[in-house]
């Protein structure tokens, strides 16, 4: 049996919103007799909160279903300026100190959710004599430069590219979450032998069995106001990187067709506020705005939807593919769906299990929401048992987790 630390600074519990990736390999790994530490922030990405630590704490440590948290007291932020620059480096400092009196451990995952998240768990791998594992989900700095957010060639971008060659060299495995990213990481000098593909995965237990919506919740008492529509379900984050003014533009051309498409958008993020102001400036009355919700909710929301709907923008780094989370939340609740994304993979079509089209084309969207909405509820649900087959193949958590041990070395 092996112990394991995972240092990512979004981590959450099944209680919170947001990607639960750490917390379901580590608890499928705590079932077999490993020890797994996940230290995360206790305020609260979404919510822009102290939710598992009060702000004179230091630290909490709190176990779920075997899973030891280590919550660390990070520095509060509110949207994305300097603040949330100094709440990022606060972890990578503060978690050096939240160590004490745990089962040293044998292999350390230090996330690139941010530099100094990695950072500190190369340190902390260091300090303990232990193997360095870096996991890398999206490509940064690669990503905020295709996205024309950051200049290849200016200082930021040149200090962060210094960084992630620093973690690829130092790192003795490298996690890479994207299907083609190996092709990345090889094309920055680094031996192909120490790249793994280890993909994001879905707790198929947790839609099998799926916790029920709170009555008179703001989330169940929308989607009872509009229960006799056709109802278009987004869920995830309201960020640049989402493209979600797509769904915007599609909802307006449907609007007036009286076809009776409602769309649901459950979430949070940078782009929230615009994205309302939007649908407000059209004057639209066929999409609602909806808070995120915990993990734990999220296969309860799916059930309600007769279509779920996955956009990104039009990104150069998606040649290497893509892996999100909601992707395999969505084929897991075997309900058909419709993407708008351009990449290299795209399990939609994989698995036959909707309709893709290119990104950033409102057109091209409505009309794939409108073509699944005149399928039959017999030919829907073909689609959505052939989304449900795919994930259970080849995304189930239980056997990620298997293939993570094997890849640390743990017997």
């Amino acid at each position: 049996m092996g112990t394991l630390w995972i240092l990512n600074h979004y981590a959450i519990s099944p209680d919170m919103a947001g990607g639960s990736r750490h917390f379901d390999l580590a608890r499928e790994m705590a079932k077999d007799g490993h020890d797994v530490t996940i230290f995360a922030s206790g305020f609260d990405h979404f919510t822009h909160q102290y939710v598992k630590v009060s702000p004179k704490e230091k630290m909490k440590v709190e176990e779920y279903d075997g899973v030891r948290f280590v919550w660390v007291n990070t520095l509060p932020y509110f949207k994305n300026d300097w603040r949330r620059v100094l709440n990022m480096l606060s972890y990578g400092l503060r978690v050096l100190g939240c160590s004490q009196d745990l089962p040293k451990p044998e292999k350390v995952i230090g996330v690139s959710m941010h530099p100094f998240a990695a950072l500190a768990g190369w340190w902390l791998a260091r300090r303990c004599k232990a193997e360095f594992v870096f996991e890398v989900g999206d490509l940064w700095p690669q990503t905020a430069v295709d996205m024309r957010a950051m200049r290849k060639n200016g200082l930021p971008a040149k200090l962060l590219y210094a960084w992630e060659k620093f973690m690829f060299n130092k790192a003795e495995k490298i996690i890479m979450l994207l299907p083609y990213a190996k092709d990345y990481v090889t094309s920055r000098g680094i031996n192909a032998e120490k790249v793994f593909w280890l993909p994001n995965g879905v707790d198929l237990e947790r839609f099998d069995r799926p916790a029920p919506l709170e009555e008179g919740s703001e989330v169940a008492e929308v989607f009872e106001q509009y229960r006799d529509k056709f109802k278009v379900v987004y869920t995830g984050a309201h960020g640049p990187a989402n493209g979600l003014e797509v769904i915007i533009h599609a909802a307006s051309i449907l609007q007036d067709r009286n076809l009776g498409i409602h769309f649901f958008l459950i979430g949070d993020g940078p782009d929230k506020d615009r994205l309302i102001s939007v649908a407000k400036e059209k004057r639209l009355n066929n999409v609602s705005f909806l808070p995120p919700v915990s993990k734990a909710l999220i296969p309860s929301i799916l059930e309600r939807a007769d279509l779920l709907v996955h956009t990104i923008k039009k990104i150069e780094v998606l040649q290497y593919g893509m892996s999100p989370n909601k992707m395999y939340d969505y084929l897991a609740s075997a309900k058909p769906i419709v993407t708008s994304i351009e990449a290299k993979n795209n399990p939609v079509e994989e698995a036959n299990a909707g309709i893709a089209v290119e990104p950033e084309n409102p057109e091209a969207l409505a009309g794939a929401l409108i073509e699944i909405s005149k399928l039959t509820e017999q030919e829907r649900r073909e689609l959505g048992r052939n989304g449900r087959q795919y994930v259970e193949q080849f995304h189930n958590i239980k056997v990620l987790a298997k293939n993570l041990v094997y890849l640390l070395g743990f017997n």
